[in-house]
């Protein structure tokens, strides 16, 4: 009886089709970042994708390595005064939508098809955590639809009191500068939850271009700024409450 070839016996090893393969990596996406956002919403965020990307553009530019100020602090060491003062700033419809202000939105895209240069931002404070913890600022659709994503996830799966915290800790307030803590530590000497009402205002005055507006030495527009953050501020009360 003739033996049979080995290799008569080993089985054929079916390829994977595309569409397998592309489902397979979705479920894997979708559970791996469920799991983070969920991991995100009790522990402190080590790093995030910004700060990475901070590193990145220094290597681009001069090949070295410049640390990053970054301390991390909980929701109960920042003065109340910067979250009012960031929720009168950036986004003073936070407590009442679900990551996206769809009122902005349709007002930004109103003034673009009436003459407007371009499409004014509306990013509220729950879309600039997802991208500042999980994307680069590249823009695209594809990056839009992860930001979306994110988004959602987070106003699921965290509370709008640690959303606010958490953008406190990480939202740049200047060059390799990110968090309250260390911010409020840098101009003022001093810890994020004894910033007065002014210091935070002026802090928040900063945010929309912390490069080039400084809170250490001030221009007109930021005093500007912090005095209509101030204004907003009074109007809104005290809206952690």
């Amino acid at each position: 009886m003739t033996k049979r070839s080995r290799y008569q016996t080993t089985s054929k090893i079916k390829p994977i089709s595309i569409a397998t393969l592309l489902r397979n990596s979705l479920l894997f996406f979708v559970a791996s970042s469920v799991l983070i956002v969920a991991t995100l919403r009790f522990l402190p965020v080590p790093t995030t994708a910004f700060m990475l990307y901070r590193h990145y553009e220094d290597l681009m530019e001069d090949q070295t390595f410049k640390s990053i100020e970054y301390h991390w602090i909980s929701a109960k060491n920042i003065s109340s005064h910067a979250s009012t003062a960031v929720i009168a700033s950036e986004d003073q419809q936070f407590y009442n939508h679900f990551g996206f202000d769809l009122q902005s939105i349709r007002s930004s895209i109103t003034a673009y098809l009436n003459g407007g240069r371009r499409l004014r931002g509306a990013s509220t404070i729950t879309q600039q955590v997802a991208k500042n913890i999980f994307l680069t600022p590249s823009k695209s659709f594809i990056r839009k639809g992860l930001e979306v994503w994110f988004t959602l996830l987070i106003e699921i799966m965290w509370s709008k009191q640690r959303i606010l915290a958490v953008y406190l800790n990480i939202a740049e307030f200047g060059d390799h500068l990110f968090g309250i803590e260390a911010a409020s530590q840098h101009y003022f000497g001093i810890p994020a939850k004894n910033l007065t009402r002014s210091q935070a205002a002026m802090l928040a005055a900063t945010l929309p271009n912390p490069l080039r507006l400084r809170a250490a030495r001030p221009s007109n527009y930021v005093i500007k700024r912090q005095n209509w953050i101030l204004r907003q501020m009074q109007n809104l009360g005290n809206p952690n409450n």
